[in-house]
């Protein structure tokens, strides 16, 4: 005889750990690399220089930039006692501008700045080469790290930002548990899956937690009062991932219930649907069985 009690609802979750952000640093334009100031695995922090490129084309243009501010204080003077047209004055203004810009650019192309803390984690030229299509170095903040885990449609209502979680587990820490927040729910469902991306994220002060790790993240969604039923009344139906008890009715005659079943708890199974409390179920002798005969209870 089973009957229902509370049954606490974790639902377990796998995924693999993400850097927080992940920036390619590259300057806009082939160009020759003259220093890598930084190697794979040193930890760098926001405005920090880490590639130095060519600067022929920098001094070039700062000359030109030099040039035409000298050039506009002697239009700027002649403006001002009427020895020129406001138009010239405008037209000088706007290439010097043009020209700011440019050098601007060209300054951040030259020297490259980590625009985040974190590690480098690639690096893809020696220097000396000409950069090409692949970023000269990659960066990763790793604190936070990011989990992206599919929950199941059912629970979309449940999971909210902010929301605790406390059990996260890696396969690199066996033993360990690892706490985290949800960071973003994602508004809408995969029609295929019927699951929609969750992200949680992991502090990671430590920087234990790394990329390409596997994890597994359990969601608490409470209690709900849900039939235990033995593992050993479950009956798994050839052919298909359906799954069935056997209940016993009061004529002593067994329906043959398919169930919903939830949490493995031990020797039993949670079953969400399919048997009602009280409900006498078959836990031996299922093969000799077949819905609606009749059967004589011993025990």
């Amino acid at each position: 005889k089973v009957e229902a009690r509370d049954v606490a609802q974790l639902v377990e979750f796998t995924a693999n750990v993400e850097a927080n952000k992940v920036n390619s640093i590259a300057p806009q334009a082939p160009v020759r690399i003259r220093e890598i100031k930084v190697e794979v695995g040193q930890q760098v922090t926001a405005g920090q220089a880490l590639v130095i490129m060519d600067n022929t084309n920098l001094n070039q243009v700062k000359l030109q930039l030099d040039n035409n501010r000298l050039e506009f204080q002697r239009i700027d003077e002649l403006y001002k006692v009427g020895g020129c047209s406001k138009s010239q004055w405008d037209q000088m203004k706007t290439q010097l501008e043009v020209l700011e810009s440019n050098y601007n650019n060209m300054v951040e192309n030259t020297t490259l700045r980590s625009p985040i803390n974190g590690v480098v984690s690639a690096r893809n030229y020696d220097n000396g080469d000409l950069y090409g299509s692949q970023p000269v170095l990659v960066v990763q903040q790793i604190s936070p790290v990011k989990l992206i885990i599919n929950v199941n449609e059912q629970y979309f209502k449940e999971v909210k930002v902010g929301m605790p979680i406390e059990n996260i587990t890696l396969d690199a820490y066996p033993g360990e548990v690892f706490t985290g927040k949800v960071s973003i729910v994602y508004p809408t469902l995969d029609v295929a899956t019927r699951t929609f991306p969750v992200e949680v994220k992991i502090d990671n002060g430590n920087q234990r937690v790394r990329p390409g790790m596997f994890a597994r993240v359990t969601l608490d969604f409470g209690n709900a009062n849900h039939v235990c039923v033995p593992d050993q009344a479950i009956v798994k139906q050839n052919g298909s991932g359906d799954r069935f008890v056997y209940v016993v009715g009061a004529d002593n005659r067994v329906s043959f219930n398919k169930v919903e079943l939830g949490r493995r708890i031990g020797a039993e199974y949670e079953v969400i649907s399919g048997v009602d409390p009280g409900s006498t179920v078959v836990v031996f002798g299922q093969t000799l069985l077949a819905a609606g005969k009749k059967v004589n209870i011993l025990n």
